[in-house]
């Protein structure tokens, strides 16, 4: 669901839902204790996203309707380590970017009680496919020094799809406790039965013989999971939502395997919203910024721990909040 209000549809007929999601990532974490002296040192990872998300919903019935839903993706990724080095200079920091459709997902929808007779709450039910329409193997220049660049698959963070055929869970719920105080929850998770995409982690360089020993020379796929609650405070048409959200990707997937290259972690974040409906068209907006983020061991860390008997602990770059803003337009 794209905003906090959350009611169940009686009439039959489309919906078109059109959301931006803008972040920039650049704090990095190891668990949860932040890596100060990247951004003191200059050697911060910064990573931009700017995405456009189309929604198309056929309400079916008063219970089913189904969903179509399109990323475009526009990434950019500022770094050192990957170029000229962390210790190569100013001139060493570079960018790599990608922009495209990113992975496609279809969903079918039940709201578990009858709409007519359950009017304050409700369940709804999703199960969806995600397909790997976004490009999994985008690739970029990488720039060694002034005169030599190696072309190769830009990081997993910014790539457009992962690569796998993925299959997604839903659970959303409100209830009306007045006619201007009600809850919210949305619960989501993308399944990923497929271990890793085959897409080398070397940046068009020469994969590490530690790399292939400890499973992390190709980039894995890996399941996510968002889990959102709040309260919506209602004055006609406005509705004021305050929440919590978590934004998971986990270090082991539920089904298949989950060696490869990842950077498992969460972030926890107060959620402010607000919407405005008109007769056709509503409008909403949301600001989630951080609370908590923890970047948590991914397996290649734990196999390289357990080998070597030093303890291995990647990092991974956070956002402090994100921007979403969006339409829904009755058709």
């Amino acid at each position: 669901m794209s905003c906090s209000k959350l009611h169940a549809e009686t009439a039959e007929g489309w919906k078109l839902n059109v959301s931006y999601r803008y972040f920039r990532s650049f704090r990095h974490f190891v668990g949860t204790e932040e890596q100060k002296q990247r951004a003191t040192e200059h050697t911060e990872v910064i990573n931009w996203q700017h995405a456009i998300n189309l929604e198309l919903v056929r309400q079916l019935d008063n219970r089913w309707s189904l969903g179509l839903y399109v990323p475009v993706l526009s990434n950019t990724r500022s770094s050192l380590y990957e170029h000229g080095g962390n210790n190569g200079g100013a001139n060493a920091r570079r960018e790599t970017h990608s922009f495209g459709l990113g992975d496609l997902r279809i969903a079918a929808y039940r709201w578990l009680l009858d709409p007519a007779s359950s009017m304050k709450g409700n369940i709804q039910a999703g199960l969806g496919i995600k397909f790997p329409t976004g490009d999994f193997r985008y690739q970029d220049f990488f720039y060694k020094n002034d005169s030599t660049k190696n072309l190769g698959p830009i990081d997993q963070s910014i790539q457009l799809g992962d690569g796998g055929t993925g299959f997604t869970v839903e659970i959303n719920g409100y209830y009306n406790f007045t006619s201007r105080l009600s809850a919210y929850g949305n619960f989501y998770y993308l399944i990923n039965p497929r271990e890793q995409n085959g897409v080398s982690t070397a940046r068009g360089g020469t994969v590490s013989s530690s790399a292939v020993l400890y499973g992390s020379s190709t980039m894995s796929v890996p399941d996510q999971f968002m889990f959102r609650a709040g309260a919506n405070f209602s004055f006609d048409q406005l509705t004021l939502s305050a929440g919590i959200r978590e934004e998971c990707l986990p270090a082991k997937d539920l089904v298949g395997g989950s060696s490869g290259f990842r950077r498992p972690g969460y972030i926890i974040s107060v959620e402010p919203a607000i919407s405005y409906e008109f007769k056709k068209i509503s409008a909403y907006a949301s600001l989630p910024f951080a609370i908590k983020r923890d970047r948590t061991q991914s397996v290649p860390d734990k196999l390289r721990t357990q080998a070597t008997g030093v303890y291995t602990h990647g990092d991974a770059a956070f956002a402090d909040y994100t921007i979403n803003i969006g339409f829904s337009f009755k058709l």
